[in-house]
């Protein structure tokens, strides 16, 4: 391997990772807001634009609920989904079930670390553990290694698979146009 690619940890090249949070289920005054809230089933290797729910402003403030900039990649942590990640294009808060990763553009490409973790899910989803549903959590997430190019190289990786994923992306919209 070139030189020129270094081995580092997931939580060193993040400006922030956080977990999500859930408002009160039984509260019906804190759904049906304009603030996108993510659910890991609504992670499944892909780009997020909207969000099947939205929660209200007294849903966030009374939640563990926090607003993840967009361009963060975002893993899931429990269940079916472990391992699998999305990319949020929007602003939006997740639930508890999300690791919430905001990528230090100065070291790494947000869409480069996507890429990454998609093509590595086996490894990924094997550090789950638990009984009937298989789980992962932050730190096994921050300690995940990652194998980096100079951030040209990343740049021009990402923009490769970026450009085939829109691609496939506008074929599935007009397959839906059919």
């Amino acid at each position: 391997m070139n030189n020129d690619w270094t081995t580092c940890k997931i939580g060193d090249i993040c400006k922030k990772i956080c977990s999500g949070g859930t408002p009160k289920s039984n509260e019906p005054s804190y759904y049906g807001g304009n603030i996108p809230w993510l659910n890991t089933k609504e992670i499944n290797f892909n780009r997020i634009y909207n969000t099947e729910k939205y929660i209200t402003s007294s849903g966030f403030d009374n939640s563990s609920a926090k607003w993840i900039d967009a361009n963060s990649v975002i893993v899931a942590l429990y269940g079916a989904t472990a391992a699998k990640v999305s990319i949020n294009t929007i602003p939006l808060t997740t639930n508890q079930a999300c690791c919430n990763l905001t990528i230090d553009e100065t070291v790494a490409d947000y869409r480069y670390v996507y890429y990454y973790l998609r093509r590595n899910y086996q490894h990924l989803a094997l550090l789950a553990n638990g009984g009937a549903q298989q789980n992962l959590n932050a730190q096994q997430i921050k300690d995940f290694n990652i194998i980096l190019p100079q951030l040209p190289i990343q740049h021009k990786i990402a923009n490769i698979l970026w450009t085939i994923d829109d691609k496939i992306e506008l074929n599935r919209r007009i397959n839906d146009n059919l």
